[in-house]
């Protein structure tokens, strides 16, 4: 047996060893790509297994997340700090070996795979935002940002729709540093992918702009190992190299079967399997040999080295941009970079103009964008609708992703894995749906990505129910996680926008009107107090007897109709709640001096579904809010016609008034 073979073997056989023992997994993907893996892992991928970290890495997505054995083995084998105890544990309880690869968990993960087809599109991000960095910071003679992004997808991976969308993206903007290992085995869990997959993939990605080498037997390593050599010959396109394999490699009875996709092999075919690869050492037990052959840390650790003396050099004729690039791989925000947005509140407060807050959010970024270099923005084909663009904006930090909002946010999900960029990404709030699963990654994660979500509720107007979102906000708050802001003016938007920004373990949606909203009078204590998430907007003048609480374009609503309510004597406070995860992040006695407990006269206002607001209101309250859906008018006229208006406002006040 070769020593290739051997190190593949090992791969082998710890994966089929710890689906076993777990009695739960994915063995087959892992056994026929454990050829094409030992010839990356080992002789092909820039990293160090003695830190993680290194800026200047390569990276390497399992897009097809279930076959997150290969993943472990190759971590532990190649000498990162992933243990074969933590391989015994596989899927077990607080392992950090878990089912599929999970950021953060484990020491060599780049992103949490599972859901098919988003590993794709992270690596997009990834190589996009090393293309980017790049150009900013290399100069001639210093290639000090030189990675590759290395994605291995499976059928499953390329039949979902998000692979259309990021690919296509990754051949228009020419990621030559993108390399994706097709794992070409034909089968998926409902068995042979024939009867359903018959496209020519090879022929797909090369109308995308792809380079494409096409049939590599993946089980020949001298085959698999010049394929990866001609790759780092050229940079003009990203690459897809289709490798073709055999799932369940080793295993008699059940390889190149769906049986050998989704379950544990059984001790019986694993003893066979064993014997036809030669491989006569018990569960989990790696002679020294194999382990010395597969380590890496040397190589590694020179790797780096090599590049630590590069970047010295670097230092030491470009000390500035050294600084910048250090600063923004560190995700470090530069001193009083919040001073122009904070301009921006105190101009909108003071002017009291009434504005879009698409246009407010628009406003704020060019503030942002004026301290904040490391700002990459951009939207889903909606720009102008949006507000996305702000003055100055250029390629190196606004992109238009086309009609691709499932792509997009997972494309920004990978920027921010990267690091380097504080990304965010624009279309309009009923479209969030396409890209749902994207937004609970990030939160899964806990990346600090921005998502803007414009045109919020009925009053976008003649679009229709189509365009007009109902649903989407009680989704977007229920996301644990996430902290969704639905600002009412500028100043809320501003204030919106620094949370996001600071943010650095959580993403943030920032919800944003089509509609002018007004700016609504307050004092400079009471602008501090809208970073708390909720604050007391109008206070009751008098005995307080009821509470108001609303969001967004509703805000004006409530104020409204408290000031009628006032003028026939009635105390009613106006609560505005922009964020209310960040309210309930608030210490007990800050909740208590907002929404007192001994006030059970409640009511909430959003021009969305209005089931959310009884955590708040309780069963004794009321809600004015949408639960069907739209209708194609203009706004005002949708807007009434649905119940949003402060005579009902007011109807809802004196109901819990009366109760």
């Amino acid at each position: 047996m070769s020593v290739r073979t051997e190190r593949a073997n090992a791969i082998r056989a710890l994966a089929m060893d710890a689906v076993q023992a777990a009695n739960s997994g994915h063995p087959g993907a892992p056994m026929g790509l454990a050829d094409v893996a030992e010839v990356l892992w080992h002789d092909v991928l820039r990293h160090n297994p003695n830190d993680p970290q290194w800026p200047d890495r390569d990276r390497f997505v399992l897009s097809n997340g279930h076959a997150s054995m290969l993943l472990y083995s190759l971590l532990h084998l190649t000498g990162y700090d992933v243990s074969i105890d933590d391989l015994r544990n596989f899927r077990q309880l607080h392992s950090k070996t878990a089912g599929h690869p999970e950021y953060g968990e484990c020491p060599g993960i780049e992103t949490t795979t599972g859901p098919l087809g988003q590993g794709l599109a992270n690596a997009v991000g990834f190589a996009l935002a090393e293309q980017r960095l790049a150009a900013t910071f290399n100069r001639e003679g210093f290639p000090v940002v030189d990675h590759r992004t290395w994605v291995v997808v499976g059928d499953g991976c390329l039949m979902e729709g998000i692979s259309h969308e990021a690919a296509s993206l990754a051949g228009t903007l020419g990621l030559g540093k993108l390399v994706c290992l097709y794992d070409d085995n034909g089968i998926s869990i409902d068995g042979e992918v024939a009867a359903w997959f018959t496209e020519d993939v090879a022929a797909r990605f090369e109308a995308y702009g792809w380079r494409v080498i096409r049939d590599v037997d993946g089980h020949d390593e001298d085959a698999v190992s010049a394929a990866l050599a001609s790759v780092l010959d050229q940079e003009a396109k990203p690459t897809l190299v289709c490798c073709r394999t055999i799932i369940g490699f080793g295993a008699p009875n059940k390889q190149g079967t769906a049986s050998a996709h989704g379950a544990a092999l059984g001790e019986t075919e694993i003893a066979e399997a064993r014997r036809i690869l030669n491989w006569g050492h018990a569960p989990f037990e790696i002679p020294q040999h194999v382990y010395e052959a597969w380590d890496c840390r040397e190589r590694g650790e020179s790797l780096q080295a090599q590049w630590q003396t590069l970047f010295a050099a670097y230092q030491e004729s470009y000390p500035e941009l050294a600084a910048e690039l250090r600063r923004r791989c560190a995700g470090e925000l530069p001193e009083n970079w919040h001073s122009e947005l904070r301009r921006v509140a105190q101009d909108a407060q003071d002017a009291l103009v009434p504005l879009e807050t698409r246009k407010s959010s628009q406003r704020c970024l060019g503030a942002i964008a004026s301290a904040l270099p490391e700002l990459f923005g951009g939207s889903a084909d909606l720009t102008g609708s949006n507000g996305t663009r702000w003055d100055g904006a250029d390629e190196s930090s606004y992109l238009s992703y086309g009609v691709r909002e499932f792509g997009m946010s997972a494309i920004t999900n990978g920027i921010a894995l990267h690091g380097g960029f504080r990304p965010f990404s624009g279309t309009f709030l009923v479209f969030m749906e396409y890209a749902r699963n994207a937004v609970r990654l990030a939160a899964l994660m806990r990346l600090p990505n921005i998502f803007v979500y414009t045109h919020d509720s009925v009053a976008l107007g003649e679009d229709g129910p189509t365009h007009q979102p109902i649903e989407q906000l009680t989704n977007l708050r229920t996301t644990p996680g996430l902290s969704t802001w639905r600002p009412c003016d500028t100043v809320e938007s501003a204030v919106a926008w620094e949370s996001a920004i600071a943010e650095k373990s959580r993403p943030s949606a920032l919800i944003f009107t089509r509609q002018k909203t007004a700016t609504q009078p307050r004092d400079a204590a009471t602008m501090a107090l809208i970073a708390r998430g909720g604050y007391v907007l109008v206070a009751e003048s008098g005995e307080l007897e009821a509470i108001v609480v609303a969001t967004g374009s509703e805000v004006e609503l409530a104020v409204a109709a408290a000031a009628e309510e006032a003028a026939i004597g009635r105390g009613i406070r106006v609560v505005s709640m922009p964020c209310v995860e960040q309210f309930l992040r608030q210490d007990a006695t800050y909740q208590e001096s907002v929404l007192p407990r001994s006030v059970r006269a409640r009511v909430a206002v959003e021009a969305a579904h209005p089931d959310y607001w009884y955590r708040f209101v309780g069963l004794d309250g009321a809600v004015v809010g949408i639960s069907r859906f739209g209708l194609s008018a203009p706004g005002e006229e949708a807007m009434a016609e649905l119940g949003m208006s402060v005579a009902n406002v007011r109807v809802a006040i004196q109901k819990v008034l009366e109760s």
